[in-house]
């Protein structure tokens, strides 16, 4: 794929303070890219960045391999849609706020028709293109802010966490349409989000921010399932981060001692290695206390005792302790009910070696 936007050692700096500090980051065309990272981490700033309303202090970004800095501010910002947490919406008709943009590039009041009425009917809100801008629910300002940025055909789609001041059902439903917009597009979108399930929804690759830095960058498989540090472990939904030390290794899998314990990891790090071990709470499988440990391919079993149950939806959050391994799971409520779960009730725990991660301390 061709690169269209790259990010060299950019700085950005806010009261004299360095707040967005980047080594590299590389955005493909057509490539949907989630930045995500808790509140405070620099996102956005690194958005209004890519968006030229911040500038570097120091650094290079690179559009279409040319230094961004030698572009005419107008050119580029022809070139993007940018989408924010609010819709900021004139107060003018639906039709009024998308077809503002494309009248201010010229375009034909034909085409301004065109366009205008496609994009409100294929975000859902074509019936509503009298309708004043101050009328509008929540979700539907942000269909139309979506539907004004679209129209525009931007080369780059850059969204500052568009849905987050929606209802969880308005934000599921605008989430699900956007995804299918997207997979039809051979558009370019960077993305900002603190929330994990909508990342998963839209990304293709994944970055991670920390205190103003990019941490990690992959596929949201490897950010979940391989994270870099016990920060963006607990980050992504790692609830189990164990401290050990590798004892060696045995039929292809790390031994790792924990506390008491020597638990069967896959991995690759030496002998004699400080390091964590990472479990998500759905790869832990409660069985009863009595039950003797079922042939199966899980190859770390544990007593431990509930200490917490915490009710999530269709499934409870179970708090384990015992034997200086603590361990969180996440079972159904059929589960929790048919083990007769409650604070100090004993269980087995198990996990297998495959679902467990070893970063080096």
């Amino acid at each position: 794929m061709t690169e269209l936007l790259s990010l060299q050692n950019v700085h950005v700096q806010r009261s004299g303070q360095v707040v967005l500090s980047v080594d590299s980051l590389s955005i493909e065309q057509g490539q949907r890219m989630v930045v995500v990272g808790p509140n405070g981490s620099g996102k956005s700033t690194l958005l209004l960045t890519l968006a030229r309303l911040l500038h570097p202090s120091a650094g290079r970004i690179l559009w279409r391999g040319e230094d961004l800095a030698r572009v005419p501010a107008l050119v580029y910002r022809r070139q993007i849609g940018l989408v924010l947490q609010d819709a900021l919406l004139l107060d003018t008709s639906v039709y009024e706020n998308v077809a503002l943009g494309l009248r201010f590039r010229g375009v034909s009041e034909r085409q301004v028709r065109q366009r205008v009425d496609a994009w409100l009917e294929r975000l859902g809100v074509l019936a509503l293109r009298q309708r004043p801008a101050h009328r509008l629910s929540g979700g539907e300002a942000q269909r139309v802010s979506l539907a004004r940025a679209l129209a525009l055909e931007p080369q780059l789609l850059l969204l500052d966490e568009p849905f987050s001041a929606l209802d969880a059902p308005t934000r599921l439903r605008l989430q699900e349409d956007l995804q299918s917009l997207l997979q039809e597009m051979a558009l370019t979108v960077v993305m900002v989000t603190h929330d994990l399930s909508e990342a998963l929804l839209l990304a293709q690759r994944m970055a991670v921010m920390m205190n103003g830095r990019i941490v990690q960058v992959g596929s949201a498989t490897e950010v979940l399932g391989a994270p870099v540090s016990p920060q963006v472990a607990e980050f992504v939904g790692v609830e189990t981060v164990l401290p050990g030390v590798v004892e060696g290794e045995q039929d292809g899998v790390l031994l790792v001692r924990c506390a008491d314990h020597v638990l069967e990891v896959v991995g690759q790090v030496e002998s004699g290695r400080p390091v964590y071990v990472c479990l998500r709470p759905e790869d832990v499988t409660l069985w009863p206390a009595a039950m003797k440990p079922p042939s199966s391919s899980a190859r770390n079993w544990l007593e431990a005792t509930v200490t917490r149950l915490l009710p999530q939806g269709p499934l409870v959050r179970v708090t384990l302790s015992g034997a200086d391994v603590p361990l969180v799971a996440l079972v159904t409520r059929a589960s929790a009910a048919g083990l007769a779960l409650q604070p100090g009730v004993r269980v087995r725990a198990s996990f297998k070696a495959s679902a467990a991660h070893v970063i080096r301390r």
